[in-house]
């Protein structure tokens, strides 16, 4: 009998996957390791938070001007005097609250610039315009 002898180029017959199982199980137990520990913590019991909305998170005021002219608060219609007397009983309960208003693009700019000489007269800091971004 004579002994054969390979020279290295001849394909294999088998592939050893055992080196690619172990990377595999490897991976897949650290894998639920991770995910088991950030899942887990330490048990506290959570206070239960109330129904009413935050007081320390002021709701914005908005101000609609009209095509005609009209002035809304919100969705109240106020006079020039109305609107400054709101917006000072909503200063004096929360100093930093903001303000957007909402100009219709056909009304005459001098009722804009009234609602923001009022808003520059009672100190209000936190201002926006809403505008509508242009669709090309």
């Amino acid at each position: 009998m004579s002994a054969k002898v390979q020279d290295g180029n001849e394909p294999y017959d088998e592939i050893n996957v055992t080196p690619m199982l172990d990377l595999a199980y490897v991976l897949l137990v650290i894998f639920i390791i991770m995910t088991t520990a950030s899942v887990q913590g330490i048990k506290v019991n959570l206070p239960k938070a109330s129904n009413t909305p935050s007081l320390a998170k002021p709701t914005t005021k908005a101000i609609t001007i009209t095509e005609d002219g009209r002035i809304f608060l919100d969705t109240y219609p106020v006079t020039m005097p109305e609107l400054e007397q709101r917006l000072m009983q909503f200063k004096a309960v929360t100093p930093s609250f903001p303000v957007v208003i909402k100009g219709d693009a056909r009304v005459q700019y001098e009722k804009v610039i009234d609602v923001l000489d009022l808003c520059g007269r009672l100190d209000i800091s936190q201002l926006g315009l809403v505008t509508q971004r242009l669709v090309k």
